[in-house]
């Protein structure tokens, strides 16, 4: 598999991983707000919602591609790194502290005894993978941007960016004074 297309497999995934992590962090202010009751059954959209675990299974395997594919070239290598490193992050706070609460309250169909504190611990740690998510896709468009640009810089040999105007039909330099047609 090339090194674009795991860039673009990696960037792809952790934008729809932004879907479902968005998503969270932008209705948190209104979810806060509910009643207990209404917050129960609000809760119960996200039934199925599991699925998306294949969608951060897929951006996590194809960001440490990317990583491994990148290792030679520093600053790529380090904004791949850093995207992985958010990417795996937000699984720890899932564990963490997400699960937890989905288990003491059976997947939000029972109220938890100490309902707000659950109901914070929930919504803020969606609040932090969303973020997290957000400096992965930041992170990872810089790795391959960056990538890509130092390897068009390198086509020629001398570590500069070709001109077309600048490249003779034998793809020798000449200089822009030489040549009559400017």
């Amino acid at each position: 598999m090339s090194k674009k297309l795991v860039q673009l497999l990696a960037i792809v995934a952790i934008a729809l991983y932004l879907v479902p992590t968005g998503a969270h962090l932008f209705e948190l202010p209104h979810k806060l707000a509910l009643s207990p009751a209404e917050y129960i059954t609000v809760q119960q959209i996200y039934t199925g919602w599991e699925l998306f675990g294949t969608v951060i299974a897929t951006a996590l395997l194809a960001t440490l591609a990317n990583t491994l594919l990148v290792r030679s070239d520093r600053r790529a290598f380090a904004w791949s790194l850093a995207a992985f490193l958010a990417l795996a992050t937000t699984q720890g706070v899932f564990w963490a502290f997400t699960y937890p609460v989905n288990v003491a309250t059976r997947f939000w169909t029972v109220s938890p005894e100490m309902f707000e504190a659950a109901r914070r611990q929930w919504e803020y740690s969606h609040a932090a993978s969303a973020v997290l998510t957000i400096v992965a896709l930041v992170a990872m468009v810089f790795s391959s941007l960056w990538y890509q640009a130092k390897r068009i810089a390198t086509v020629d040999g001398r570590g500069q960016n070709p001109d077309p105007q600048t490249v003779g039909a034998r793809g020798q330099h000449r200089s822009r004074d030489s040549d009559p047609s400017h």
